[in-house]
């Protein structure tokens, strides 16, 4: 991975987590400072709170993916060290999902007109699961390159021994 890369790829979590810690002080600022009273159409305290979990599991993505950059750089990205950041990176897309379809059930009984918004907001967590599927997906394949590098580490040392 290049350092434009790894600089550019920075730059775009670093962005992004600050993003999410405005939008959680904005929520946390609205649940407790009560000024956007609710007028009982959604119950706005629920999706607020799911809001701030919501962006809990963005951070820990972002934070996690930071730190596999970080192994990718230093070229220590093949080892078992990774794999807990890969499996938090799962976790936290496990969690949005579940946020999300909470939301989605949250949201169903104002839908009772256009129930398509309901199976639309569904599908989107379907999509969701989904990725994290996508993400075990490879962290099968990192599982593969750790054990085969562990193999060629174990070759290599054999072969030294021999010469």
């Amino acid at each position: 991975m290049g350092k434009l890369t790894v600089g550019a790829l920075r730059t775009v979590l670093v962005v992004v987590f600050v993003g999410t810690l405005f939008v959680q002080a904005g929520m946390v600022w609205a649940l407790v400072s009560g000024n956007d009273p609710e007028d009982g159409t959604l119950p706005l305290t629920p999706l607020r709170v799911i809001t701030i979990l919501g962006m809990v599991s963005v951070q820990v993505a972002l934070v996690s993916v930071g730190r596999l950059v970080t192994m990718v750089r230093r070229g220590t990205v093949f080892s078992p060290a990774a794999f807990r950041y890969v499996d938090a990176v799962i976790g936290a897309i496990v969690v949005a999902a579940l946020l999300w379809f909470t939301v989605t059930a949250i949201n169903a009984p104002g839908q009772r007109d256009d129930p398509g918004v309901t199976l639309i907001m569904g599908g989107v967590g379907v999509a969701i699961l989904g990725v994290a599927l996508i993400v075990l997906v490879l962290r099968m394949l990192l599982a593969q390159a750790v054990a085969r590098d562990v193999e060629a580490s174990q070759m290599q040392a054999e072969l030294n021994e021999v010469i």
